[in-house]
C-alpha cells in the first residue's frame, strides 16, 4: 500500500555519486518541505560521508531505508535503479526517478507496472521539465501548437579531448553514451510538444555519435544529434522549432538543484492528489522504447555499411 505523505514527507536517497552530491542530496537537504530521512549507497562509506555532509544518516540496508520513507530518490545508473526502484514500490515508497529509468524496456517496464500496481506515485527527473525557464518555454509551446519541424544538437564534451568532467567515470554513460545519456532529454521536450514518436530513423556518426529523423503522432518530424563525445571547442546544446509562430529557440537553463526541488514538489503533488504527473514511469517507459529502437536501428545502419 502507498504510504500518505504528511505535512513534511520523508525523503530518502539512493545514491552517493557525483549527481546525487551535487543536485539530489543538497535539493533534499535545503528543502524545507520534506525530512531528508536518509542515504543508502552501494559503497557505505560514500554513504557515510554524504549523509554527515547532508545533516542526516547513513543506511547500509536499502529496505530500512524503504521503511524510514515516504518517498524515495533514486541518482544511480538505470539498470541499477529499475531493480531497485521496483523494491522500493513494492515497499510502499513513491519514486523519484533519474532518466532513463532503465535501458532495457523490460527493466523499465518492471517499474512501471511496479508503479501502478502498489499505488505509488512516480516521477521521472528530466531536467528541461521542471528548470523554471524551460518548463515555461515548454507548457508555452505546447499551447501554441502549430509546429512542424523540431532540430536539436545535443553535443557534449564529455568524452572529448582535453575534457575533466567527474561525470567522464561512470561506466554507464561510456558504454551507452549520448544517446542515453542526453537523447531523454530531447525526447523530454519534443514529446509533449510535436506529439509521441511514430517513425524513428537512426544512423551512427563519429564515436558515440547518433543522428536521428523521427516522426511523431501531430504530423511534425523532428531531428537529433547526440553526443558526448565532441570536442570542447563544439560543444552545444541547441534545440529550436519551426511553424506557423515562426522559430522558437529552446531558451538557456541552470539551477540543477532548483529543478529537482521541483521536481521532488511534484512528486508529494502526485502522491497527495492521486493525479499521475506527465513525466512519470510510464513517460519513462516510453523514453526507453525509444531510444531501444533507436540504438537498434542505428546498430544495424553500421552493420549494413560494414
Amino acid at each position: 500500500m502507498a504510504k500518505l505523505p504528511g505535512a513534511k514527507p520523508r525523503i530518502g536517497l539512493l545514491g552517493t555519486g557525483p549527481w546525487a552530491a551535487r543536485t539530489h542530496a543538497p535539493a533534499l537537504a535545503g528543502h524545507q518541505g520534506v525530512e531528508f530521512s536518509g542515504v543508502w549507497g552501494r559503497r557505505p562509506e560514500a554513504a557515510e560521508a554524504l549523509a554527515a555532509a547532508s545533516g542526516t544518516r547513513a543506511y547500509d540496508d536499502v529496505d530500512a531505508l524503504f521503511a524510514a520513507s515516504d518517498a524515495v530518490a533514486l541518482a544511480l545508473p538505470p539498470d541499477v535503479q529499475a531493480p531497485l526502484a521496483v523494491r522500493a514500490a513494492e515497499a510502499g515508497c513513491h519514486v523519484l526517478l533519474d532518466k532513463p529509468v532503465a535501458t532495457t524496456v523490460a527493466g523499465a517496464r518492471e517499474v512501471a507496472e511496479a508503479v501502478e500496481k502498489a499505488g505509488v506515485a512516480s516521477v521521472v527527473f528530466c531536467t528541461l521539465r521542471f528548470a523554471e525557464t524551460t518548463a515555461r518555454w515548454i507548457e508555452e509551446r505546447t499551447a501554441a501548437g502549430g509546429w512542424f519541424l523540431g532540430e536539436a544538437h545535443w553535443l557534449g564534451s564529455l568524452y572529448g579531448p582535453g575534457s575533466s568532467s567527474a561525470y567522464a567515470a561512470s561506466p554507464w554513460r561510456r558504454e551507452k553514451g549520448g544517446l542515453w545519456d542526453v537523447g531523454p532529454h530531447v525526447l523530454s521536450v519534443y514529446l509533449p510538444v510535436l506529439g509521441d514518436v511514430t517513425a524513428i530513423t537512426a544512423v551512427p556518426g563519429p564515436a558515440d555519435t547518433h543522428h536521428l529523423v523521427l516522426r511523431h503522432s501531430s504530423g511534425a518530424g523532428s531531428t537529433a544529434t547526440l553526443t558526448l563525445s565532441a570536442p570542447l571547442e563544439a560543444a552545444e546544446v541547441s534545440l529550436a522549432l519551426y511553424g506557423t509562430g515562426g522559430r522558437a529557440e529552446l531558451p538557456r537553463w541552470d539551477g540543477a538543484v532548483e529543478a529537482f526541488g521541483t521536481a521532488v514538489d511534484a512528486l508529494i503533488t502526485a502522491a497527495r492528489t492521486g493525479e499521475p504527473h506527465p513525466c512519470d514511469a510510464r513517460f519513462g517507459l516510453r523514453l526507453t522504447e525509444i531510444l531501444t529502437e533507436a540504438e537498434r536501428l542505428a546498430a544495424q545502419s553500421a552493420a549494413d555499411k560494414a
